[in-house]
């Protein structure tokens, strides 16, 4: 009677046991539905990862495009020197303008085309030309914003200046302005955004200014993350994969014919 009873008990026993979570270690105990479990936790968070990222960057983009400014606003201080990148006839013009009214000493155009000569330029602003043979003077070494950066502190060395007015397109300003306090960490930087070519706030309604803001946007991130990693952007070699060479180069003959600023 015991051992009928043992035997009728011992099946029980096993369910118990599995009921408990041991039945794992049992033979033949299905491992192919915890396997399938897994996948699924691990497709499940990564899909919120994804969803998690997409809001983070969207909400980063917003910030980024509603902090760009609509409107010129005039320098509230003097500055020692004036740098415009090129990239746009309003950017120089605007900082020529600044000159003239004497808000710095001196221009610095940084990143004119080898081909294009001093002459050209000022004959698109008639009114300064005194200004041009006294006080501007040309770079032609910049390849891009890394170079433009690079190009500005040799300049700002070299005539000895602590403070500047940045002069660019509203959208480039964020980018330009981490790549200058990385290259003059110890300069004072006055920004004057050129906001004639893009109202950032209409994003949602021209396709063409979204992607300029958006392009713009990862480029102001990866620039934001190099800068974190990297001492100088002259020795930089992923400044270097980023321009496709050096991002300031030797000027061509026609930039040799005139003095390294004029």
């Amino acid at each position: 009677m015991s051992s009928q009873t043992q035997t009728l008990a011992a099946p029980g026993a096993f369910e118990a046991t599995e009921a408990l979570g041991w039945g794992w270690t049992m033979p033949g105990s299905p491992s192919v539905p915890a396997r399938r479990s897994w996948l699924r936790r691990a497709a499940s968070a990564g899909y919120w990862l994804v969803t998690l990222s997409i809001v983070v960057g969207f909400l980063g983009f917003l910030a980024f495009v509603y902090s760009l400014d609509r409107f010129e606003q005039k320098p509230e201080t003097r500055a020692d020197g004036i740098v415009a990148l090129t990239g746009g006839a309003q950017r120089i013009g605007e900082a020529i303008d600044l000159l003239a009214k004497g808000y710095a000493k001196r221009l610095l155009i940084s990143g004119v085309n080898e081909n294009t000569s001093r002459e050209e330029i000022s004959r698109l602003n008639p009114g300064q030309r005194k200004l041009f043979e006294c006080c501007v003077d040309l770079d032609y070494r910049a390849r891009n914003t890394i170079g433009n950066a690079i190009e500005t502190r040799r300049w700002t060395e070299e005539n000895q200046f602590a403070t500047i007015i940045v002069v660019t397109s509203n959208y480039h300003m964020p980018r330009t302005l981490v790549e200058l306090e990385h290259a003059l960490p110890n300069l004072q930087k006055i920004p004057y955004p050129v906001a004639a070519t893009i109202d950032p706030h209409d994003w949602w309604r021209n396709p063409a200014t979204a992607r300029v803001l958006f392009s713009e946007y990862l480029k102001f991130l990866a620039v934001w993350v190099r800068t974190r990693i990297e001492s100088d952007p002259e020795r930089s070699p992923v400044a270097k994969i980023i321009s496709g060479g050096a991002p300031s180069k030797q000027p061509g003959k026609q930039a040799m014919a005139e003095s390294l600023w004029r």
